[in-house]
């Protein structure tokens, strides 16, 4: 069998949810288009009411679009629905356990709801691989919410499926679990599994993904290269240490100074108008001695925010960060 090129194809993808009583139609997914290659680990990001949820209950079969194309592993989802859901494991942004089973049962009948012969049941694999083999028979709703969340993932990748979709996996879990599911991650996607995760942990993103995609107000507004996206702005950070801690920023001539940690500062500037000697220059005219400096680029932060606020005008691209 030949593998497609494109583990998920959009074309003009529009939903519109029908007015209410009290409320008017609403557009949720204003012709998208998207393209995620076989093989990615593709981010998929954007502000609350974007339509990221829209999108991915479209793809997983819950929400019935308006109007376009979908295509997923090569199958439209119109005209083949099951062998495209087929080709999908998805997990739910809410955690959904099966209180009174156990991890084990739970993964046998999810292998039993997709048809997996019992010969090809991957549970102990499964099991071993998310750090569940230990609480293999104990009740679900004795297991911390951090377990069920690997459980989940564990569920949707019963059936071996080629494209699994993480809807915000690490919401509400702490850090080192949120360390082990991203080398989970990583090794699934190392071994040829096609991953598009959404995530408001932006850090994330630009940690795990080779490519992302944002949306607002149902538009694709980015969708580039984790890097190429980082490139966008022509902004750069210079902390300055100077010999005495400052409890204040200083005024710089014709930069803005903002206060760090430790009696630090640092200065914004464009790259395309200063430099980091101009800045220097400026910080010595001020009086003040230098110990130590550190640039900093943007980060995916800086770039979400630029796509994606509301009110361009209130924003600061160039804020610093404690």
């Amino acid at each position: 069998m030949t593998l497609p090129d494109d583990a998920i194809s959009i074309k003009g993808l529009v939903k519109t949810y029908p007015a209410g009583r009290k409320s008017p139609a609403k557009q949720a997914l204003k012709g998208v288009d998207l393209t995620i290659p076989r093989g990615a680990m593709f981010g998929l990001l954007g502000p609350n009411g974007a339509g990221k949820s829209t999108l991915i209950n479209i793809l997983a079969g819950v929400t019935v679009k308006t109007e376009g194309e979908v295509t997923i592993w090569g199958r439209d989802i119109d005209r083949e629905p099951r062998n495209a859901r087929a080709a999908l494991g998805v997990v739910a942004q809410e955690i959904t356990a099966d209180v009174f089973f156990t991890p084990r049962e739970s993964l046998e009948v999810q292998a039993g709801f997709y048809g997996v012969p019992k010969a090809e049941r991957r549970t102990d694999e499964l099991l071993e691989a998310l750090g569940l083999a230990d609480k293999a028979e104990a009740y679900v709703r004795q297991l911390s919410g951090g377990m069920k969340r690997r459980l989940m993932i564990a569920k949707a990748l019963v059936h071996n499926p080629p494209v699994l979709i993480l809807d915000e996996p690490t919401a509400g879990v702490d850090v080192e679990l949120r360390r082990q599911l991203w080398a989970y991650v990583r090794r699934i996607n190392a071994e040829g599994v096609t991953v598009l995760l959404t995530t408001h942990y932006l850090e994330e993103a630009q940690e795990l993904c080779d490519r992302i995609a944002i949306v607002n107000h149902g538009e694709i507004v980015a969708n580039a290269t984790t890097p190429e996206l980082l490139r966008r702005l022509d902004t750069r950070n210079v902390v300055v240490t100077p010999e005495e801690p400052l409890e204040t920023a200083p005024e710089i001539s014709g930069f803005e100074a903002r206060s760090r940690p430790g009696g630090a500062f640092s200065i914004t500037y464009k790259t395309g108008q200063s430099s980091v000697e101009q800045v220097l220059m400026a910080v010595r005219a001020a009086g003040v001695r230098i110990r130590d400096i550190a640039t900093e680029d943007p980060d995916l932060e800086d770039v979400f925010l630029a796509l994606t606020y509301a009110d361009k005008s209130k924003m600061d691209p160039t804020r610093d960060r404690a």
